[in-house]
């Protein structure tokens, strides 16, 4: 049973890497839902939520710098939810996004912090924030207007932490 698990603890990492280099939306990562389920203690490829992804950025016509918290707005990490669906202060994890670049360097995690709200952000949609300016966008471009795999991992008390 030892071999077993410690070939898996060693190809783990290469199997996250090839995983986040193909970033396609319909890509299955069985190892990921495992891990996922773990915490969220939901059964592997059980998300609690298929989310109609939509992408904001600061400077567009309404958008501040703070979220509904009235907390400073994360690039990658604010998302904006019906509040009647995921209460605010859940920490998401969105398998899809795992591997994008991430504004500062290094690439995401997949983890969200769903402390905004929306006029339009109404039943099973979700809105990420993406940074400042119209081109923040790019990197997530694919994902706009997509179903997106969302699970609840936690909650936070506070803001969101900045990265």
């Amino acid at each position: 049973m030892r071999r077993p698990l410690a070939a898996l603890a060693a190809a783990l990492p290469l199997m996250i890497a090839g995983s986040a280099a193909q970033a396609a939306p319909a890509v299955t990562d069985p190892i990921g839902d495992l891990i996922v389920s773990l915490f969220a203690g939901s059964p592997p490829g059980t998300p609690d939520w298929n989310l109609k992804a939509t992408l904001y950025h600061a400077g567009a016509k309404g958008v501040g710098s703070l979220d509904s918290l009235g907390c400073k707005v994360v690039a990658m990490r604010t998302a904006a939810v019906d509040r009647n669906l995921i209460p605010r202060r859940t920490v998401l994890f969105i398998k899809e996004t795992v591997g994008l670049p991430l504004p500062g360097g290094g690439v995401h995690d997949g983890y969200w912090y769903a402390s905004d709200t929306g006029g339009a952000i109404k039943g099973e949609k979700i809105d990420l924030y993406t940074g400042h300016g119209a081109a923040s966008m790019a990197p997530m471009r694919k994902l706009n207007l997509a179903k997106l795999t969302v699970s609840k991992v936690g909650e936070f008390k506070g803001c969101p932490p900045a990265e």
